[in-house]
């Protein structure tokens, strides 16, 4: 059975990595690296879909629920963790399930991805999105959790036959890996810029994102409290000093700030009526 997934293939005409320099690994890779930038191209039917349905659920007041084992939920973890400090996203807003909990994210637990009812036993609504990921098509983990939901189901997989079910299917064409069977190479690539498509796209309907900059970023160090008096200073035309008094007498909010500078009244108000649109609130 095994042996016949896209994902556990030989090629046959794959270089010997252990007569190459590591240079000339380093090189092949980079190579590779091009397929799965062609497979993600490949796929983008489907994941414009699956970025339409994620924003779908954040705007019902849903959320974006990654499920994976091994590799693939360790992504997912990743994707989920940086939603905060990037978009200012509420807490359990983008939450990612790993097979074998959280010392899987620093211990191989590879037997957890055969639980299916630990996945089936995850949380969800109707109005999440739930984003299954599983290069090779496999992992029971994913599929007791994309069985059981009534919500929005994506699955994004290497394996054209996996019988996961999934309204949405992202299915990448990668062929065999350069290190056969490990998918953390260019499966992995190629999965971290689907994610990153999916929460980015999602989060630019929700009022996190006006033109091309971040306006919820939330400043916890020093580097965002910089870039957020910059973005106010941008968007008003203001000085460094005036745009961070207004963005302290904001509350951090550079959304508030800006309308603030811009002579908004009741500025606070006015975003909240707008649904925490910037652009909308300007209007």
């Amino acid at each position: 059975m095994y042996e016949e997934l896209p994902t556990e293939r030989i090629d046959p005409d794959g270089p010997a990595l252990d007569l190459l320099s590591p240079p000339e690994i380093a090189r092949l890779l980079l190579r590779e690296e091009a397929r799965a930038r062609a497979a993600v191209e490949g796929a983008m039917v489907s994941i414009g879909r699956a970025c339409t349905a994620a924003a779908e659920a954040l705007r019902a007041g849903g959320r974006i629920l990654y499920v994976g084992a091994g590799t693939s939920g360790r992504l997912g973890v990743l994707d989920a963790a940086e939603m905060a400090p990037t978009f200012g996203v509420e807490p359990g807003r983008v939450v990612a399930h790993i097979a074998g909990g959280v010392r899987a994210l620093t211990e191989s637990l590879e037997g957890a991805e055969d639980d299916y009812a630990a996945g089936a036993r995850i949380d969800r609504t109707g109005r999440d999105c739930l984003v299954g990921i599983t290069m090779s098509g496999t992992a029971a983990y994913v599929r007791g959790a994309l069985e059981a939901a009534n919500a929005r189901r994506v699955l994004i997989t290497a394996n054209p036959l996996s019988p996961i079910p999934a309204g949405i299917r992202v299915v990448l064409d990668l062929g065999p890996e350069a290190l056969a069977g490990s998918t953390r190479l260019k499966g992995g690539s190629a999965t971290k810029a689907v994610l990153n498509m999916i929460s980015t796209a999602a989060m630019a309907g929700t009022g996190a994102v006006y033109g091309n900059l971040m306006v919820r970023v939330r400043p916890l160090n020093r580097k965002l409290r910089d870039r957020a008096e910059r973005l106010v200073a941008l968007l008003t035309d203001a000085d460094r000093a005036r745009a961070a008094a207004w963005l302290r007498e904001a509350a951090d909010d550079v959304r508030v700030a800006v309308l603030m500078g811009r002579g908004v009244p009741d500025a606070r108000a006015r975003l909240d009526a707008c649904g925490g649109s910037l652009r909308k609130a300007l209007e």
